[in-house]
C-alpha cells in the first residue's frame, strides 16, 4: 500500500518536478489570501443568517435573490471534474463534449417554469418529501433517499475530489492526500457552521473567480496558437512523437470541429447527445436535490425563474473556457496530453491508458503568469469545494429529514440540526477513505465515468419524476415497481461496464455488444422509456389515488392548496393547535428563565452557534401568524411585469442556445 502511495505522489513525472520550481511566492500569497477570504464570507454569510431552524439552515431562510441562485447552481455543476473532466474528453475527441452543457439549458428552463412551481406549491423541503406527498407510503422516499446518498458519494464526491487532488499534485507536487485533507477540513468547517447560506453566498464568489481565471486562460491560450483558425490547423496536426505501429488512435477524430457526429460509429452520437443526455439532465437539474435545493430558496417564483435563466446563460461560457482550452492543450503539447504509447503515458501521468486528463492542468502550469497561476490554483479548490458543500449540504438534508426521522419519529429540531453536521463529518471521512479506489480506477476517463454512472441509474427517477407531475393515473405501486425494475436493469448494465474493461489502443474489442454497440446516452434513453412503460402498467392494474388528493401536487392542479405539510402520521397532526402553541409558549419561557438564571459560560455559546442552535428563545407564532407564513412559503403568485421579463429573457435563451448548436454542428 504503501508502495502504491509512493508511486501516485511521483506520478505527474516531468511536470510535476517542474511545476514544484515554477510556482512562484506570489502564487503562495494568492492561495493564503483566497482561502482566508473565502472563510470570512463563510463565516460573515452564516452569522447574517436564520441557521437555528431546519428550514433556515437547509432552505437558506427562502431568502435568495435569483443572483446568486443562478451563480450556486452553475458552480456546483461545473466542479473540479468539469475542469479536467470536459478539456480532458475535449483534448480526446473535440468539441462535442460541450454539447453536455448546453443541453443543461433546457432542464434549466423546465426547472424553474415546470418542476419549481410544482415543489413550492406542495411545500416541500425534499424531493423523496415530494414523492411521499404525492403517492404516499414510506418505500419510495426511502429507496430515493437511499439511491441519491449512493450517487453522491461514488460520482460526485469521489470523481470531484479525485479530480480537484489529481490538479493540485500536477501543479504543486503536493501529497495528494495532504491536499485533499486540507480541501475537505476547510470545506467541512465553513458547511457544518455556515448551513445553506453560506455555501450560496461562497458559490457566487467562486462562480466570479472560476469565470474570471478560466476567461483569462482561454484568451491566453487562443494567442498561444493563432486563435480559432489557428486552433482548427493545429488541432488537427497535434499527433505525438511516440505513436502504436498499424494504428490510428494517435491521429485526432476528423469530426472534432462538429457537435452532431455519426449516430452509430461517433464517440458522441447525435441522437444520444440531443435526447439520451436531456434525460440524464432532467433529472441532474430537474429531480435532483443538489439542484433543486439552490431554487427552493428563492424569496419568490420569479426569484426562481430568474436563477434558472442566469445558470443558462452561464452555460454557454464552459464550451469557450473549458472545452477548447482542452483541445488547445493538446495543441501545444501533443506528446504529454495526446501520448498513446502505453509505457510513455504511465510515465506522464500514471494511467496506461492515456493523459488527456492533465490537458487542463498543463496549460495553467505551462502559460499562466506568476500570481495568476496561484489564482488559478484557488480556482480550481474553489470548484471542489463549491461542488463539495453543496453536495454535503444536501446530503445532510436528505439523511436528517428522509431517513431520520423515519427512525426518530419524535426527534426535536436541535437534534435534527446536530445529526445533519455529524453526517456531514462522516461523509467527509467516507470520501477520505474512497480516494484510493477512485485513484486506481484512474482510467484517464473521468468525464465519461461521470456521465455513465448516471446514465445506468438516473434514468428511472426522471422518468417517475415527469410522469408524477403530469399523470394524474399513475399511483404509489406503478411508481415503486417502475423504478424497482428499472434499477435493477441499470444496475446490470453497470456492472458489465465495469467487469469489461474498454480495449487500448491497437487492441481488438473483445466486449458483449451490448456493451460495445449501446451507446451509454443510448441506454438512458431506452432505460427511461422502459421505466416510464413499467410504472404505467402497473399503475393501471391498480387503484387510482383519489383526485382530492392531487391538490397542489401536480402541474394541472399546483393553484389548489397543497395537503396539510405536516405529514398525516406524525404525532403533531392529532394533536390540537392550541395545544402546539402551549407547549412553545412554555418551551419559550423556560428558556427565558434558564437564561435569566446563569449567563452561559462563551464555549457553551460558541458550540451552540457552531450548531446553529438559536441563543435566543424562539418567538411563538400565532394560528394567524403560522398560516400566513405556511401561504407565503406555498405561493406561486408572481407579479405580472416580473413574469414578462423572466419569459422574454427565457426566449432570448433559447434563441442564443439554438444558434449555437447550429453554427457548431
Amino acid at each position: 500500500m504503501s508502495q502504491q502511495s509512493t508511486d501516485t505522489t511521483e506520478l505527474p513525472g516531468l511536470p510535476g518536478d517542474k511545476a514544484a520550481a515554477a510556482f512562484a511566492v506570489a502564487d503562495i500569497v494568492v492561495v493564503v489570501l483566497y482561502f482566508v477570504f473565502i472563510l470570512a464570507v463563510g463565516i460573515w454569510s452564516s452569522v447574517r443568517a436564520s441557521r437555528g431552524t431546519v428550514g433556515g439552515y437547509f432552505l437558506a431562510g427562502r431568502s435568495m435573490s435569483w443572483w446568486p441562485i443562478g451563480a450556486s447552481l452553475m458552480s456546483t455543476d461545473v466542479g473540479s471534474g468539469s475542469f479536467i473532466g470536459l478539456a480532458g474528453t475535449a483534448a480526446a475527441g473535440g468539441i462535442a463534449v460541450g454539447g453536455f452543457e448546453w443541453n443543461a439549458i433546457w432542464p434549466l428552463l423546465a426547472l424553474g417554469w415546470i418542476f419549481v412551481p410544482v415543489y413550492i406549491a406542495a411545500g416541500v423541503v425534499t424531493l423523496p418529501e415530494y414523492l411521499k406527498k404525492r403517492f404516499g407510503g414510506q418505500r419510495l422516499q426511502i429507496y430515493t433517499s437511499v439511491l441519491s446518498l449512493i450517487l453522491y458519494i461514488f460520482t460526485r464526491i469521489s470523481t470531484d475530489i479525485f479530480a480537484g487532488a489529481l490538479f493540485i499534485q500536477t501543479a504543486l507536487g503536493w501529497n495528494l492526500y495532504l491536499s485533499t485533507v486540507v480541501l475537505l477540513a476547510v470545506t467541512a468547517v465553513y458547511t457544518i457552521a455556515g448551513g445553506l447560506t453560506a455555501v450560496i453566498y461562497t458559490d457566487v464568489l467562486q462562480t466570479l473567480i472560476m469565470v474570471l481565471g478560466a476567461l483569462v486562460l482561454m484568451f491566453i491560450g487562443f494567442e498561444k496558437v493563432g486563435w480559432y483558425e489557428g486552433l482548427k490547423e493545429k488541432y488537427s496536426t497535434a499527433i505525438p512523437k511516440i505513436t502504436v505501429p498499424n494504428t490510428d488512435c494517435h491521429l485526432p477524430r476528423a469530426d472534432a470541429f462538429h457537435l452532431f457526429r455519426d449516430p452509430i460509429t461517433g464517440d458522441l452520437p447525435w441522437p444520444g447527445l440531443v435526447f439520451g443526455l436531456t434525460v440524464v439532465a432532467l433529472w441532474c437539474w430537474c429531480t435532483d436535490q443538489v439542484m433543486v435545493q439552490r431554487s427552493l430558496s428563492a424569496k419568490n417564483l420569479s426569484h426562481a425563474k430568474g436563477g434558472s435563466v442566469f445558470a443558462g446563460y452561464l452555460k454557454l461560457f464552459p464550451v469557450f473556457f473549458l472545452v477548447m482550452p482542452g483541445m488547445i492543450s493538446r495543441a501545444l503539447f501533443p506528446d504529454e496530453v495526446a501520448c498513446v504509447d502505453p509505457e510513455v503515458c504511465k510515465r506522464i501521468c500514471g494511467a496506461a491508458v492515456g493523459c488527456s486528463n492533465i490537458a487542463y492542468p498543463k496549460l495553467v502550469i505551462e502559460l499562466m503568469p506568476d500570481g495568476l497561476r496561484g489564482l488559478m490554483i484557488a480556482v480550481m479548490m474553489a470548484a471542489l469545494m463549491s461542488s463539495l458543500t453543496s453536495v454535503f449540504n444536501s446530503s445532510s438534508t436528505l439523511f436528517v429529514l428522509d431517513i431520520w426521522q423515519r427512525i426518530r419519529r419524535q426527534a426535536s429540531e436541535q437534534e435534527l440540526m446536530i445529526v445533519g453536521r455529524v453526517f456531514t463529518l462522516i461523509l467527509v471521512v467516507v470520501s477520505i477513505l474512497w480516494i484510493p479506489m477512485v485513484q486506481s480506477a484512474n482510467s484517464g476517463k473521468l468525464f465519461d465515468y461521470i456521465q455513465s454512472i448516471g446514465s445506468f441509474l438516473s434514468p428511472p427517477i426522471a422518468a417517475l419524476f415527469i410522469l408524477a407531475i403530469f399523470c394524474k393515473r399513475v399511483n404509489e405501486p406503478g411508481a415503486f415497481w417502475g423504478l424497482m425494475a428499472g434499477f435493477v436493469v441499470g444496475v446490470v448494465r453497470m456492472i458489465l461496464e465495469f467487469s469489461y474493461s474498454a480495449p487500448s489502443c491497437g487492441e481488438e474489442d473483445r466486449r458483449p455488444s451490448v456493451l460495445k454497440d449501446v451507446h451509454y446516452l443510448y441506454f438512458a434513453l431506452i432505460l427511461f422509456v422502459l421505466t416510464s412503460i413499467a410504472i404505467v402498467l402497473v399503475s393501471l392494474c391498480t387503484p387510482p389515488i383519489p383526485e382530492e388528493k392531487l391538490d397542489g401536487l401536480m402541474w394541472w392542479t399546483r393553484h389548489k392548496k397543497a395537503p396539510a405539510i405536516i405529514p398525516e402520521n406524525s404525532e403533531a397532526a392529532q394533536t390540537d393547535p392550541e395545544q402546539n402553541e402551549k407547549d412553545l409558549v412554555e418551551a419559550a419561557a423556560s428558556e427565558d428563565k434558564e437564561g435569566a438564571a446563569a449567563k452561559r459560560p462563551w464555549w457553551k455559546t460558541v458550540y451552540m452557534w457552531f450548531c446553529g442552535l438559536p441563543t435566543n428563545p424562539t418567538p411563538t407564532l400565532s394560528p394567524e401568524e403560522r398560516a400566513a407564513l405556511e401561504h407565503r412559503l406555498t405561493s406561486i403568485e408572481e407579479k405580472p411585469q416580473w413574469k414578462i421579463v423572466c419569459d422574454i429573457s427565457a426566449i432570448l435563451l433559447m434563441a442564443t442556445n439554438i444558434f449555437l448548436w447550429a453554427y457548431f454542428g
